[in-house]
């Protein structure tokens, strides 16, 4: 299975998926205007992922904004590692937040409630970015 790289733009978020060694990346802002033509090849590939998966998945999120369209594929995303850890694979999620960003770390604490795979949280400082 080939790796997913998808450059990001000031719409959509880069999205790095390694298969070989499950580590997932998504980062920086999801407000596209067509969210399906963005996602769904995103969420296909996932799904792909799902049949012959790594002994253990990390799937980062660094978000600093997203919108509710968004909000539903991440959420789609985190529901499927629930599948992953469900047949005893390792599995977590690294939320990534700004020290400042509040709104942001909810976001994370709301996903980690709804879902069954450990969340690890990680604040930074834009200056730790320099």
């Amino acid at each position: 299975m080939e790796c997913l790289s998808i450059l990001g733009t000031a719409q959509t978020p880069v999205i790095l998926f390694n298969p070989l060694i499950g580590n997932m990346e998504i980062k920086g802002r999801s407000i596209p205007d067509s969210p399906d033509d963005f996602w769904v090849p995103v969420l296909n590939w996932f799904e792909s992922y799902l049949i012959q998966p790594a002994p253990k998945t990390t799937f980062k999120i660094d978000l600093e904004y997203f919108n509710i369209s968004s909000s539903k594929r991440i959420l789609f995303l985190l529901y499927k590692l629930n599948e992953l850890a469900e047949r005893g694979l390792d599995v977590c999620v690294e939320w990534h937040y700004r020290t400042e960003d509040e709104d942001m770390y909810e976001v994370g604490q709301d996903y980690a409630y709804m879902v069954k795979v450990p969340f690890k949280f990680k604040e930074y400082n834009e200056s730790d970015m320099a």
